[in-house]
């Protein structure tokens, strides 16, 4: 165990919303401390008052600011051992090929530039010892899609992050999970309803039901890990 309650130390960066708020609350109530990493400060508020003040911690500021996230991994470390990292924040871009332009490649690498960032500094904060980092991604970083060329271009480049990660640390403790979740009815899609309309985002995956899958995957005593969830929504 980790901290000084006793509860292993897991962060999940864009845990405001969506899938990583369900990663943040299933967490909390498998008896995990969660230091939770977002943008949205009013959000942030909103769980430090939902959460117990031992089980949850939030941390407001862009996931691939530097200075940030070498400041946030240091008081995360003085709470306890950093169990398990979750690389879920992420912004989209869906247009079609011709109408990107430079701010929409800034908005999507910042996903991976965190995913980076946070690798780094939770690794040399452990000392590169006992330490599961999941990378969620997108069924985007498997194949090419019309009107997601550049966020594609981005899961597919958090892909190869991933896997290098897997090489570099292959038979030590340090363990790399790549999780490619399908569609997910949240409002990551909110900006681009005449790509992704309500009715077919409606039908995508449950986001409390994708991170029960997930977690049984990534956290159990069993002495295994799962390298790779795949999980796509079953159509009715």
């Amino acid at each position: 165990m980790s901290t000084q309650s006793g509860r292993k130390l897991a962060i999940v960066t864009g845990s405001a919303l969506g899938l990583g708020y369900e990663l943040a609350r299933q967490l909390i109530d498998k008896g995990w401390f969660v230091a939770g990493i977002d943008f949205n400060e009013e959000r942030q508020i909103e769980l430090s008052r939902q959460f117990p003040a031992d089980t949850y911690r939030g941390f407001v500021g862009d996931v691939s600011d530097e200075l940030f996230v070498k400041a946030s991994v240091a008081e995360i470390a003085k709470i306890g051992h950093i169990d398990l990292l979750i690389n879920n924040a992420g912004q989209p871009s869906f247009k079609k090929p011709t109408a990107y332009e430079a701010a929409d490649v800034d908005k999507c690498l910042k996903g991976l530039k965190g995913m980076i960032l946070w690798s780094v500094e939770t690794l040399k904060a452990t000392g590169e010892q006992d330490l599961k980092i999941a990378n969620v991604m997108s069924t985007a970083a498997t194949r090419g899609n019309a009107n997601e060329s550049v966020y594609c271009a981005t899961k597919w480049g958090e892909k190869g992050y991933t896997q290098s990660l897997k090489v570099a640390y292959k038979g030590s403790s340090v363990k790399v999970v790549g999780v490619y979740p399908g569609g997910i009815d949240t409002d990551f899609y909110r900006d681009s309803h005449d790509y992704v309309s309500l009715e077919k985002q409606h039908s995508f995956m449950n986001a409390a039901e994708l991170a029960e899958v997930i977690l049984f995957n990534l956290v159990n005593d069993a002495n295994l890990t799962v390298s790779d969830i795949l999980i796509e929504r079953n159509y009715r």
